[in-house]
């Protein structure tokens, strides 16, 4: 992808380097808080569904050294950059990128984890005109569809982490035991507008809500919290 149709742009506290596209999907907090919430261990074998420029496997593989992920993405343009993106990282050893169709993937094999950051925007209304973003972030049936998948590809005792519109996570906790609900506020005190899910895959625990992280002060700084997420790196742990 040429410079004109994309951007350098720096994750983790400039400790990752990658392009994505100037005006399709573009990678931001959520992408990075997905990362964070996936409970990897450096042997772990881990898939990303709609991985897009690969920023948030990227994200997991710099915090959890020997994690090893694959990502897929249905469009091709897309897979060259998130591999030129591990790449110039220095995580193509331990990081790749494939074609494939989040809503349908069967892959062969099962993963220890796999997260996703689905189309949560509903497939009414207006679209932009930039169909890889509008592919993105729309899709009526796609969060169930996505999680339906991802359980079929993780092992027994694994986790599926999702990230999406608070008022749309009912959707992804169909199944119920061994889920956990973890809200996002932009400001203390506002409703979420984001919420991360999290299914043990034949888990027995609960379904438990968390309290949640606040990502904003009122003068628009990050909260302390956030800030150890977002720039230092850190694991974000759903309690």
């Amino acid at each position: 992808m040429s410079g004109e149709l994309a951007t350098l742009d720096r994750f983790l506290g400039g400790r990752l380097l990658a392009a994505q596209p100037r005006n399709g999907f573009r990678a931001g907090h959520d992408t990075v808080l997905l990362a964070a919430a996936v409970p990897a261990h450096a042997s772990a074998q881990v898939l990303e569904l709609g991985a897009g420029a690969g920023i948030a496997s990227l994200c997991l593989a710099a915090r959890v050294p020997g994690v090893r992920v694959l990502g897929i993405d249905i469009d091709a343009g897309l897979v060259v950059l998130a591999n030129e993106n591990a790449a110039r990282n220095g995580l193509d050893g331990r990081v790749c990128f494939e074609p494939g169709d989040a809503a349908q993937f069967s892959g062969g094999r099962q993963f220890d984890h796999v997260f996703f950051n689905p189309p949560f925007h509903p497939a009414s209304g207006q679209q932009s005109p930039n169909l890889s973003r509008a592919r993105a972030m729309r899709g009526e049936h796609a969060l169930s569809q996505w999680m339906r998948v991802a359980l079929g590809l993780t092992r027994p005792g694994g986790t599926v982490t999702a990230i999406t519109r608070a008022d749309r996570a009912a959707e992804l906790l169909r199944v119920k035991d061994g889920a956990v609900l973890f809200p996002l506020f932009p400001h203390e005190g506002d409703a979420p507008k984001r919420a991360i899910v999290q299914i043990v895959k034949d888990g027995t625990a609960p379904f438990r809500e968390a309290a949640g992280m606040v990502l904003h002060e009122r003068d628009g700084r990050n909260t302390n919290a956030a800030e150890a997420v977002l720039r230092q790196g850190e694991e974000l742990r759903l309690v």
